[in-house]
């Protein structure tokens, strides 16, 4: 495993997951929000995006966190492994609300010197809390059905039904370097 995309529901905990596979294995970690997100909430434009995609796959080694089916195709040509958060509605509703309350309470920079708001967060049509709703169980078939398609035949699939299970795969790490 030396190219690693770690994906999920939104609030799933892809980033943290990823911070601590990099830190485990000593790889450079890409964070797909980084990469999409201008200032002020304003995406980039699509073929930005793919370029910034493009160029922080180009080393050899990494682990790379996100769900953006726009540049899904580079991500997972490159990756060897896929891992798949796939936990229960409640928890992931529960750490998305702890963490968007105590990104909007301390005014946490994302990236980009985005933040998110109570507004934004909680009273918005574009509420991070709404598009989880939206797209929590969407995402949950999508992604067995994405595995079986011959273009992602060289994947290794990672699919971890709960926090113990990222635990007990994390330590799994140690036992392979």
């Amino acid at each position: 495993m030396a190219r690693i995309s770690i994906v999920g529901t939104t609030g799933s905990g892809k980033t943290t997951l990823a911070r601590q596979v990099a830190q485990r294995c000593q790889l450079p970690h890409i964070e797909l929000d980084a990469l999409q997100w201008e200032p002020n909430w304003t995406p980039a434009e699509p073929q930005v995006f793919r370029d910034r995609v493009r160029l922080a796959l180009s080393g050899d080694r990494w682990v790379i966190d996100g769900n953006y089916s726009a540049v899904r195709d580079l991500v997972w040509a490159k990756a060897d492994t896929v891992v798949f958060l796939d936990y229960p509605f409640g928890l992931v509703m529960g750490r998305l609300l702890r963490r968007t309350w105590r990104r909007s309470l301390h005014q946490e920079e994302l990236w980009n010197g985005n933040r998110e708001t109570f507004r934004q967060s909680f009273f918005s049509r574009d509420s991070i809390l709404v598009w989880m709703l939206r797209t929590y169980w969407k995402k949950r078939q999508q992604y067995p059905a994405l595995f079986q398609q011959p273009e992602y035949v060289h994947l290794s699939i990672v699919q971890l039904r709960s926090p113990k299970a990222a635990e007990q795969w994390l330590l799994s790490l140690d036992q392979m370097s």
